[in-house]
């Protein structure tokens, strides 16, 4: 059975946006960076293959929050960056993150007294 996509909820829209479980880390990584080549992208972000890296930095892009730069030197240099669209979404991911963490320190309280 395959799911219809929904067309009529705004979370829904921005969730498929950023859903995936680096988007959000390679957002908050362009957000402390003016731009960051792919290999800085790697080592600040544990765990992620190169290969789902390439990945969610294409679909960023086509969705409009990554830009990337290519200059054609040697060695050939690629950039990433967000777009004015990636940048407003930082507010969002802010409060995702004030939100998340109040929460989770809760969760780790609950936890130790078990």
């Amino acid at each position: 059975m395959t799911r219809e996509k929904r067309n009529d909820c705004p979370i829904y829209a921005a969730m498929t946006v950023i859903e995936g479980k680096w988007k959000t880390v390679v957002l908050c990584n362009l957000m402390s960076k003016d731009k960051m080549r792919f290999n800085q992208l790697m080592k600040v972000i544990d765990g992620v293959s190169p290969r789902m890296l390439t990945k969610q930095l294409k679909e960023l892009e086509k969705d409009g929050m990554v830009i990337r730069a290519t200059f054609t030197e040697v060695p050939l240099r690629v950039e990433y960056s967000l777009t004015e669209k990636g940048k407003s979404i930082i507010p969002v991911l802010i409060a995702i993150a004030d939100w998340g963490g109040a929460h989770m320190i809760r969760r780790f309280v609950n936890l130790m007294d078990e």
